[in-house]
């Protein structure tokens, strides 16, 4: 029998959408790139300090962001510099005129690994640490450490803290 003109038509037209719907891959690789962007843009700030549960720091008012540093980790156990322990406590408090060797070396060895950065009138950039210290440690012993930072040529040190509204006790 014979198929109808509408027959025909509607055959041909069901024919034609049969065919697998295509993807659009510009508008996919368009979100994928931004995606990646934002992952490398916001990756970048870092404004964290290394989490250390066995470490209670103390408490200030100050306002500005940790930079990234070198980061040395006092606490009881004894003395962490970028998540290596170099120093056990023990014994460290007394003799505070004089740097700890073990953490003297290990920042040398720091800073012959780095590259050693000039600012924009060529002198060399003060080098920088980060030091986490228990509020319970003696100050003698955060004395001595910071007088061996020094002697290692990094000048420029800084003392963790956990932040603290002005309102509070």
């Amino acid at each position: 029998m014979k198929a109808s003109r509408r027959a025909r038509r509607m055959s041909q037209h069901h024919a034609r959408n049969k065919r697998a719907a295509g993807l659009n891959m510009v508008s996919l690789m368009d979100i994928f790139t931004i995606l990646v962007f934002f992952l490398l843009v916001s990756s970048s700030s870092v404004q964290d300090l290394p989490n250390a549960k066995q470490i209670q720091l103390p408490e200030s008012t100050s306002q500005q962001l940790p930079k990234e540093t070198v980061v040395i980790t006092v606490n009881q156990a004894g003395i962490v510099v970028q998540g290596r322990k170099v120093a056990e406590v023990t014994g460290l408090t007394g003799n505070d005129d004089k740097p700890i060797p073990a953490l003297k070396a290990e920042l040398e060895n720091l800073a012959k690994r780095k590259l050693t950065q000039t600012g924009a009138d060529g002198k060399p950039v003060m080098r920088e640490v980060t030091i986490l210290g228990d509020k319970s440690i003696p100050f003698k012993l955060l004395k001595r450490i910071m007088l061996t930072c020094t002697q290692a040529n990094y000048g420029n040190i800084s003392l963790a803290v956990l932040h603290k509204t002005e309102g509070e006790g």
